[in-house]
């Protein structure tokens, strides 16, 4: 490939990154939003880009439009992509949402609480493909997959040890108030949520998110924020989930709070999905997270993410893992171009 058709990720925009390192062609897919000014194809959807390197990249491939999904749900949205192989096929997860069906309002939750936002019909799809440069089909375009009276977002693929697949998502602060993190069980074809979801955590489960709120201010401010689901298994068999939330780290005498992403994880030692969840200190704040992580071909293991929050570009961290616990090797500046 000529050497103008390369890009590098300062150039790429890029929010909620998810790679793939396919063995087999020995390449980096990297999938985000389709962005119109860079892949030329107008519409929601997904995009990818390639790499042999994770320095240069291809110009990105749609490889999903809502639009031309028949009969589909909602055309607007298309958050957090992922691709994960199951059987022999590939599959996208990505996030929809349609602001002109509004969903009922809720009763008040175990926590109590006090208000309730007008909520909207959002929720992860499936979409099907014989490769991972698709085109991806949705599997169930009437309906997201967990249930469509609950708002949720960022679903991913989980399997446990048993074989049965789960999708993961984040429950929003805008039913709930303190967002949570559920589970839902998936039918073997991944067409379709079985049974009722399970709850793993809520946000407010990371004591550090109200440690800098200044004295006197009542620390149970709405929202608390759960985003970007990843489970990782661990050598030792724990199993790590890597999340995304909102640091408060501002309150105004008016009740406001504003505070930066961040990038953080929790640990279930048991090893089962259903925890007990135990909340880890962040990785990397800065206005950074919904990151992944995934392994290199030479076998290092790696997290991306993007930053900042707007107009946001992916980051590359070498990561290390002792037991349970994952820490940050260094910032590989020299793969992202630095910032």
């Amino acid at each position: 490939m000529a050497e103008t058709d390369l890009m590098r990720l300062p150039d790429m925009p890029l929010h909620d990154p998810f790679i793939v390192a396919d063995k087999k062609t020995r390449a980096y897919h990297l999938y985000t939003s389709n962005d119109p000014s860079v892949s030329g194809v107008d519409g929601t959807g997904t995009m990818v880009y390639r790499s042999r390197d994770l320095r240069d990249w291809t110009r990105p491939v749609v490889v999903f439009l809502a639009a031309e999904q028949q009969g589909i749900w909602a055309t607007d949205g298309g958050w957090a992509p992922e691709v994960h192989a199951w059987g022999d096929r590939y599959y996208l997860f990505t996030t929809l949402h349609d602001q002109d069906k509004p969903l009922p309002v809720p009763p008040p939750n175990q926590w109590g609480a006090p208000f309730r936002t007008p909520s909207h019909m959002r929720g992860t799809i499936t979409a099907v493909s014989d490769s991972l440069l698709g085109p991806f089909t949705a599997v169930d375009p009437s309906r997201p997959t967990p249930p469509e009276h609950l708002m949720t977002l960022d679903g991913t693929l989980y399997v446990d040890p048993s074989g049965q697949p789960w999708m993961v998502y984040a429950h929003e602060w805008l039913q709930t108030i303190d967002g949570t993190m559920e589970a839902i069980r998936l039918a073997p074809d991944l067409s379709r949520s079985i049974g009722e979801p399970i709850f793993l955590f809520k946000a407010s489960d990371a004591s550090w998110i109200s440690e800098q709120i200044p004295g006197g201010v009542p620390h149970q401010l709405p929202p608390y924020i759960t985003d970007g689901p990843q489970l990782y298994r661990t050598p030792d068999g724990s199993l790590l989930m890597l999340w995304s939330t909102y640091e408060k780290n501002t309150a105004g005498q008016d009740g406001t709070v504003s505070g930066g992403y961040v990038q953080t994880y929790a640990v279930s030692k048991s090893g089962d999905l259903t925890g007990p969840w135990q909340q880890q200190r962040p990785l990397v704040r800065d206005d950074s997270g919904h990151g992944m992580l995934f392994e290199t071909f030479d076998g290092r293991l790696m997290m991306v993410l993007h930053r900042p929050f707007d107009n946001a570009r992916g980051k590359l961290y070498e990561m290390q893992l002792l037991g349970d616990e994952l820490r940050v090797l260094r910032r590989r500046a020299d793969l992202d171009g630095g910032g």
